[in-house]
Formats: structure tokens, sequence, C-alpha cells
């Protein structure tokens, strides 16, 4: 019978070692997802906007309304005739960088209220 000394606590090491990297790539991930999100919910919130100016509406407002409650404060919006920019910032969760992973949206649209391409 052979005892080999000193690997006892090698699992336990490898374990210490690959929970943080794991950690901190489910946490980019988790980041990405609401990065994507934002970008959903800007790209609807701008066509409502463009939307309620062909039809004569508020755009300011119809983006606000699209938009849920977190992203309505934060949100930069611009309406210029048909057409309406918005800039939101992610919710994020190591401050200060929703600020570089904002997302920008533009949609336009004719007077009769159909879309432009």
């Amino acid at each position: 019978m052979s005892i080999r000394c000193g690997e006892g606590g090698q699992a336990s090491v490898e374990l210490i070692a690959v929970v943080p990297a794991l950690l901190l790539a489910g946490l980019i991930g988790l980041q990405m997802a609401l990065a994507g999100l934002s970008w959903s919910h800007a790209d609807s919130a701008v066509e409502a906007g463009a939307l309620a100016a062909a039809g004569g509406g508020e755009p300011e407002a119809a983006v606000r309304s699209s938009l849920p409650g977190w992203a309505r404060e934060g949100a930069e919006i611009e309406a210029d005739g048909g057409e309406v920019r918005l800039r939101l910032e992610p919710p994020s969760i190591v401050p200060g960088l929703g600020d570089a992973l904002a997302v920008e949206a533009t949609a336009w649209a004719r007077p009769d209220g159909s879309l432009l391409p």
C-alpha cells in the first residue's frame, strides 16, 4: 500500500481558484444580458415615439411611457420632426459601467405614420 503525500488539498485549491473565475464569467454574462435588454427597450420606445410624432402627438411622452420604470428617469430623448433618438444606460452591476455600455436607438416616421427603412 502506498500513500501519496501532499495531494490531499489539491482539489480544494483548484476549487478556490475556479470559483472566482466562474463568478466573474457569470457577472459579465448578466451585465451583457442587461445591456441587450436595454437595447430592446430603447428600440421599441423610439419606434413608439416616431409613430406618435407622425400622428401629431408628443414623441417624448410616448418614448417615456414605453420604457420600464427603471429606465424612464435616465433616458436622454431627442425629437426633431419625425426623427426620435434615445440614449439609455442599462442597469449596472459595477457602478459607472452603465455609461460605457449605454445603448442608442433612432427611429424615423413619415407624416402618414409609416416607418422609414
